[in-house]
């Protein structure tokens, strides 16, 4: 970013104002930096009245030229050539996920910030999520052991918008929702070789009801399951996972309205307890604080734009998996050289 990181005041230039930038754009706002919002759709300005914050810009010409990072909340059929544009612009990019429909445009994505020097964020928030936060640093404590058999579920409703439900455009189920799930299970269980999957859409009376399964076998020899769904309209949003180790268990349940519940022996303390449960901040305003901070001062990510790639890669061989009703490898792309990411 040169002189302008420096500055006391960073502009962010939000493009999309749909669903997710109504996340981004309170979390932006409490970090206290500036914010330009652009929308083909002419929804920047309701998305600044609903938030008290944020000024519309008429281009994303324009928000390339004034913002100092950039933070793409469009939806996936775009988010390619956004970043590519961000990319010549020369701004660090934040991008939701997916990063992209496959893994060809996520690696090409990746490959051209890091030969332009350009920082890549993908927004994976739900490793911001402190239930799952607190599930990762369990497992990297050892305090579980080795994991070995690892269950994620996650529930919705419909999205009401269609682009959603084309293919094409937003790469189904597994690519949209599932993803967050199979990036988790990545970063516990490590490196998946192979994916099983089934999905099923079903016509109700309150629309279509999407539902998917995905098993996958990791180069460690875990094994991790998970299970998503677009249910009817009104449906609670609903989480869960369960991870059983060489040393215990561990597992949580939105649906309980508890913390997460340990199985297992912390150092030096006895068998069981429960772990705190963080009621404060959005994980949204953490995620964007943490790249905020790596943009500025060159600090670590809990996400890298190669888990992103991966995420993606993962995802994209569940979905072709339950297109052709067989397992499917994924390669070597899992023992790649990722490309040296640096800050821009």
């Amino acid at each position: 970013m040169g002189e302008r990181a420096d500055s006391a005041l960073i502009t962010v230039g939000i493009i999309g104002a749909g669903g997710i930038a109504n996340a981004h754009l309170p979390a932006w706002r409490d970090l206290g930096v500036r914010v330009l919002v652009y929308s083909v759709d002419e929804g920047a300005a309701g998305l600044i009245e609903r938030h008290g914050a944020g000024e519309a810009v008429t281009s994303l010409a324009e928000l390339l030229e004034r913002a100092d990072i950039v933070d793409i909340c469009s939806p996936t059929y775009t988010h390619r050539d956004l970043v590519l544009q961000a990319v010549a612009a020369r701004r660090p990019v934040i991008c939701e996920k997916p990063l992209g429909l496959d893994p060809e445009q996520a690696r090409e994505i990746m490959s051209a910030c890091a030969a332009a020097g350009v920082s890549l964020f993908p927004a994976q928030v739900v490793r911001f999520f402190p239930e799952y936060r607190a599930l990762q640093q369990q497992v990297a404590a050892g305090i579980v052991g080795t994991p070995a058999v690892l269950r994620f579920t996650r529930i919705a409703e419909r999205p009401k918008r269609e682009w959603f439900h084309q293919p094409a455009l937003a790469g189904g189920i597994i690519l949209d929702q599932m993803i967050h799930d199979l990036d988790m299970a990545r970063w516990l269980a490590g490196e998946v070789t192979e994916v099983f999957a089934r999905s099923v859409t079903r016509a109700a009376d309150t629309g279509e009801v999407t539902a998917a399964q995905v098993v996958m076998q990791h180069a460690s020899g875990a094994i991790s399951s998970a299970f998503g769904a677009w249910a009817s309209a009104g449906t609670s949003f609903r989480t869960a996972f369960s991870l059983a180790g060489t040393a215990g268990y561990l597992r949580h349940d939105s649906a309980d309205n508890r913390p997460v519940r340990v199985d297992a022996p912390a150092p030096g303390q006895p068998r069981g307890g429960l772990l705190p449960r963080n009621l404060g901040r959005s994980p949204f305003h953490d995620q964007l604080g943490e790249f905020l901070s790596a943009i500025r001062d060159g600090a670590p990510t809990r996400v890298s734009a190669f888990d992103g790639v991966q995420a993606v890669a993962i995802a994209t061989a569940a979905s072709e998996s339950a297109r052709a009703g067989r397992p499917v490898r994924l390669g070597d792309a899992w023992t790649s050289t990722q490309p040296e990411e640096r800050s821009a």
